[in-house]
């Protein structure tokens, strides 16, 4: 344990490094409202492995790294970015292929930003890093929702390369957006998003299009996924009451990325019976965040909305939209959250406004059978599966009967 003396070192170290992060932070997201038309991969979506971080990164891990490119095979390379939180590995379910996905800048500055969070015993660094987080989110949630923004647009669909997925739009012509945000939660067609198997109310989709990780038992998601500390159902719905029907249960993380298809979907049939809202901050949702051990549990810290669905055999999932770092706001769309309201499997619950997000569903103990390939990519790869909407990614334990249940078609 560090005397007092070594202790106020250690926090003004600490804080000195905030101010450095919340700095560089700050200039990153100016630049990118400076620079509309600019490519974001030059602003905030720039690869954190191109930008010489070592003044803010107590371990120098930025120029370990590019001494050691030169030195290094690509698959070995990217194992030292994964360790170094330069990026992460998902597996595309459509092609078994696994891909490397790198960790942009301002992800990168939010990682900083959780780590000094995380000092339990220093309460005013976490309080330092909310307000950070809350100003840069509210900042460029601002800037996102001026007519001048639409100059955004352009860069970002040819950055992304999203060029083919504005077909699958409602409004497929970029030009007709009135604002960044309006275009960054576009709605979708509904065809062009079929559920998997839509005959059968056994079969759980996917919500949302996303990089997807789901574990059987809760137990088991923080075994392999899930390393923040004090990570529980209850903290996580903040209701004591609910989180006891997903005891030992089962739990599916969708991790929505901003060049993502930005709306989620239900993935199951029933009946909405309370929504509520959760606040609080704005860490990042990158997986590293959440794979870091003895950080601040994200899910249980991020502002968030619960939904509550109770289906036709009496069973309650819990959806669960979680904000995340430069997210603006989480919003239901068609009613979709008033109580009593009847909803479909597939059918669009709301949107998120700018930057990446995660949905999570919870389902009781031995209501699904998640799918093998999901579960061995979760547990045994420890990697996302990139899913799109509507994809069927498990079902039911017990079947339904086909008399006690109706077709979703």
């Amino acid at each position: 344990m560090l005397e007092p003396e070594q202790d106020d070192v250690s926090e003004h170290n600490a804080g000195q490094s905030i101010d450095k992060t919340e700095a560089a932070l700050d200039s990153v997201t100016d630049d990118a409202i400076q620079n509309h038309g600019s490519d974001p991969k030059q602003t905030l979506h720039q690869p954190a492995k191109d930008v010489d971080l070592h003044v803010i990164d107590h371990a120098d891990h930025i120029s370990h790294h590019s001494w050691m490119s030169k030195r290094s095979a690509v698959n070995a390379l990217r194992n030292i970015e994964a360790n170094f939180h330069l990026g992460n590995y998902v597996i595309d379910r459509s092609t078994r292929e696994k891909h490397f996905e790198n960790m942009s800048v301002y992800v990168r500055l939010g990682m900083h930003l959780l780590y000094y969070g995380s000092r339990q015993e220093n309460i005013l660094q976490w309080q330092k890093t909310e307000h950070i987080l809350k100003a840069q989110t509210k900042k460029m949630g601002k800037e996102y929702d001026t007519p001048e923004s639409t100059a955004h647009i352009a860069p970002f669909i040819k950055s992304f390369h999203l060029e083919d997925s504005m077909l699958d739009m409602i409004e497929p012509d970029p030009t007709k957006y009135k604002t960044f945000n309006e275009f960054f939660g576009r709605a979708i067609r509904p065809e062009a998003r079929p559920i998997a198997e839509p005959d059968d109310t056994n079969v759980f989709s996917s919500p949302a299009d996303c990089r997807l990780t789901a574990f059987q038992t809760i137990d088991l998601a923080t075994k392999y996924w899930i390393k923040g500390y004090n990570f529980t159902i209850e903290r996580l719905i903040v209701d004591p009451l609910t989180a006891k029907a997903f005891d030992q249960g089962s739990i599916v993380i969708a991790r929505l990325a901003p060049q993502d298809y930005h709306r989620w979907h239900s993935p199951i049939d029933g009946i909405v019976e309370n929504v509520y809202d959760i606040p609080g901050t704005y860490y990042t949702v990158n997986p590293q965040a959440i794979n870091q051990e003895g950080s601040l549990n994200v899910f249980c810290q991020n502002r968030r909305s619960v939904m509550l669905v109770r289906q036709k055999n009496g069973s309650q999932v819990a959806i669960i939209a979680v904000g995340a770092m430069l997210v603006g706001s989480i919003k239901y769309v068609d009613k979709s959250d008033v109580p009593g309201t009847e909803i479909k499997r597939g059918q669009c619950l709301g949107a998120f406004y700018y930057g990446g997000s995660t949905v999570i569903v919870l389902y009781p103990k031995g209501e699904i059978t998640i799918d093998e390939d999901i579960v061995k990519n979760s547990s045994d790869e420890k990697c996302e599966t990139l899913v799109k909407t509507g994809w069927r990614i498990g079902s039911r334990t017990t079947r339904l009967s086909s008399s006690s249940s109706t077709s979703t078609s």
